[in-house]
């Protein structure tokens, strides 16, 4: 009995939800208002809010992988401890989006890295 109800809930297929899309690619022009890029900028990239029960978000892109995970945290000392646990395995890049800031941080480049000294004393 219990094998039957699993494979019905193994074979249950996840509904599908409409969208509209075809509304919006017929709608004329004077619905939508135009916008700047430098006002799309500020409003989606530098305007973003994280709910009052996220702490921190990290994406982490893994180059051994090719996978991109994202990680949402309630409390900083588990998202730190993330961050820490990433940059020990040295494989991934990735994302610190808190309420205050968005920061990228790189893996450390090995010592066989090839880079030129003088590009760096310029920035």
């Amino acid at each position: 009995m219990m094998k039957l109800t699993l494979l019905i809930l193994m074979t249950k297929k996840k509904p599908y939800y409409h969208n509209n899309w075809k509304e919006y690619k017929d709608a004329p022009d004077k619905f939508f208002l135009p916008l700047q890029f430098d006002e799309l900028m500020s409003w989606k990239v530098g305007g973003w809010e994280l709910p009052s029960s996220v702490s921190c978000i990290i994406r982490e892109n893994n180059y051994v992988t090719g996978k991109v995970t994202e990680h949402v945290y309630s409390r900083t000392s588990d998202a730190k401890n993330k961050a820490l646990a990433i940059m020990e395995a040295g494989e991934s890049e990735f994302t610190v989006c808190t309420r205050d800031a968005v920061h990228q941080v790189y893996p450390e480049m090995g010592e066989d890295y090839d880079y030129d000294e003088e590009d760096y004393e310029r920035a």
